[in-house]
């Protein structure tokens, strides 16, 4: 893959968004369940050679690094990865972190037995390129692994209620909930995986007692939603953001006023490299 001028600026653009905010509160604060069910679903064992894409802060990495799996973590944002060493270190767990593009993988044709990737991969803008590279890198007869958000669902819902505030996405990238479409995922991989499961389920999440405290967190956390209210400064539309981000927060509320339940639906779609 050829890798040109306006690429790289796309790239240092993904960088710095990621790096703003705080992904590590994130997951730590209701986004930890999702890396482990990846991991069981892949049925990563111990001696396997494990890539775990855009793996942020190692939410999936981690949990193959405890069932014995030989780990790389890659990801395009140093400082994720510097807060996933973190974890690791804390953890007393062993594994290599590569800064890395999911377009463009810096490892040799079918290096792996499991290719994965927990809600990261998905936002590599240019999405048939990260499929082959998952492909490229997974062995034949190999696991390739993704749980992602759908279009559908929340995450897809607040990237709608997002986009009237955000500039304008750069020519031939594509919306990242799309890889939580089973259509798009099989399209993408054509007939070189042999997928065993492509289920929908939802994390539940509770962490918030009020639904516009989900709001704060992202406005304070998430990296997209951080660029995307910046840039609604910028046009002196800061309060209508913040009022479509709250009505968003209440009308995906499935709890109570003072209790907020929310529920996150994402595509696990797990298959066998041809």
């Amino acid at each position: 893959m050829t890798v040109t001028v306006s690429d790289a600026e796309l790239k240092a653009r993904h960088r710095k968004m990621w790096a703003s905010g705080d992904y590590a509160q994130m997951v730590e604060t209701f986004l930890l369940p999702l890396g482990p069910r990846l991991v069981e679903a892949c049925d990563v064992r111990a001696g396997q050679r494990v890539l775990d894409v855009a793996a942020g802060t190692g939410n999936a990495a981690l949990p193959a690094a405890e069932r014995g799996a030989r780990v790389i973590a890659s990801d395009l944002t140093p400082e994720l990865l510097e807060m996933g060493r973190r974890r690791a270190e804390a953890q007393g767990l062993e594994l290599e972190w590569t800064e890395a593009d999911a377009e463009n993988l810096p490892f040799e044709d079918g290096s792996f037995d499991v290719v994965m990737s927990t809600i990261g991969v998905m936002f590599a803008p240019h999405h048939q390129d990260a499929a082959d590279q998952l492909l490229r890198v997974c062995r034949p007869g190999g696991t390739v692994g993704l749980l992602c958000w759908t279009p559908d669902g929340m995450l897809g819902a607040l990237f709608a209620t997002m986009k009237p505030f955000a500039p304008p996405p750069p020519p031939g990238a594509q919306p990242p909930p799309l890889w939580g479409s089973q259509d798009h995922v099989q399209a993408l991989f054509g007939d070189e995986v042999e997928w065993r499961t492509l289920t929908r389920d939802v994390l539940e999440i509770t962490a918030f007692p009020d639904p516009h405290d989900y709001a704060r967190h992202f406005t304070t956390y998430y990296g997209p939603t951080i660029a995307a209210r910046a840039n609604a400064v910028r046009e002196g539309r800061e309060a209508e953001f913040d009022d479509a981000l709250d009505r968003f927060s209440v009308e995906w509320n499935r709890g109570t006023p003072d209790r907020a339940r929310f529920e996150k639906e994402y595509l696990l779609a797990v298959g066998t490299r041809r």
